[in-house]
């Protein structure tokens, strides 16, 4: 092996003894090669194996959804069709994923705690994606004597705010604030009768 001395000149370099002189090669960076770089690229997008699981316990875990809600939710995750199918076929089969139970439940929910009437009840279920013949079993069960005693209660309650309207404009507007909640026209009339009194029925100012 040279060296360069003192005046340019190449001079010879003496090893120690024992010491294997080593080939020096070329320093020039290594051509790109894609194939090599291609294994260093992140993993796919693709969901996981077993992702969909995940994700289905997740949101159910937060609320209860129709079939076609965690489809949707499925999908909206960019899960192939295949993975959806078995992951809600498994979930129906395993209980957590149930159209009638959750029919039943909203229902209950929807007349007790926000007053609702049939159709505003079936509005809801049709917007919540459940099935046809889940929405009409839940909607049989409804008890129309339930459903008047409810509309009348609200209607007394409502009647208050109009006292100082005329029996004819009260009337419109009880009216049109039970059928906003969904309570049919003979339900309707029944709970306004309730709730004017009857003093007022002859264009007397509603007190």
């Amino acid at each position: 092996m040279e060296r360069l001395d003192g005046d340019g000149a190449l001079a010879r370099v003496t090893y120690l003894p024992g010491v294997t002189p080593v080939e020096v090669t070329s320093v020039e960076a290594p051509l790109h090669d894609p194939a090599s770089s291609s294994r260093s690229l992140p993993p796919s997008a693709e969901p996981a194996p077993g992702a969909a699981r995940n994700v289905s316990i997740s949101a159910l875990a937060r609320r209860g959804l129709s079939r076609r809600e965690l489809e949707r939710h499925l999908r909206d995750r960019d899960f192939s069709d295949d993975e959806i199918v078995d992951e809600v076929s498994r979930l129906e089969r395993d209980g957590y994923v149930d159209d009638i139970a959750l029919a039943q439940n909203l229902v209950g929910t929807l007349q007790e705690r926000k007053g609702l009437g049939r159709s505003a009840i079936a509005a809801e279920l049709t917007r919540r994606l459940l099935a046809p013949a889940a929405i009409e079993y839940a909607l049989d069960l409804i008890d129309t004597g339930d459903e008047l005693s409810r509309a009348r209660e609200i209607a007394v309650k409502r009647a208050g705010q109009l006292h100082h309207l005329d029996r004819e404009t009260a009337v419109r507007r009880l009216s049109a604030y039970l059928a906003r909640r969904g309570y049919g026209s003979s339900t309707i009339r029944a709970a306004v009768d309730q709730a004017l009194p009857s003093s007022a029925r002859r264009g007397v100012a509603f007190r």
